[in-house]
């Protein structure tokens, strides 16, 4: 087989990977979760309601231990990338370590692990 032919066979493959993607997050709705961003080890470990500080949730993230969304219902979201090479969300979620948020994003179910694509997310105001 020529490489042409090789090439062109690999580039078709990966087009229709690429929108079989696409369809399939076309098909997944946008959700609003409400919680606390607070460091996975924690979330898991301590069995936290709530972050013990902003001081520790920041320097848990610092040392690149993830940070995951902890909802009002006890469920762990577990921020992802949307994209291919995926890439770390701390970035994005470090500005609001210890807060409580709402997060609009695609939720992703596998097992019993849920993730989530944030669309957006901003702190929640202390209700009066």
């Amino acid at each position: 087989m020529k490489l042409t032919a090789i090439l062109a066979r690999a580039t078709i493959t990966c087009l229709l990977l690429v929108a079989a993607a696409y369809i399939s997050t076309a098909d997944t709705p946008s959700v609003t979760v409400k919680g606390y961003v607070l460091d996975s080890a924690c979330a898991f470990t301590k069995d936290l309601s709530k972050p013990i500080s902003k001081q520790c949730a920041t320097s848990c993230a610092n040392a690149v231990s993830p940070l995951v969304i902890l909802a009002d219902d006890g469920t762990i979201y577990w921020p992802i990338a949307a994209t291919t090479p995926s890439s770390g969300q701390n970035p994005k979620l470090l500005p609001f370590a210890a807060d409580k948020v709402i997060v609009t994003g695609k939720v992703y179910q596998r097992g019993g692990s849920k993730a989530i694509v944030i669309d957006k997310i901003e702190a929640q105001m202390p209700q009066k």
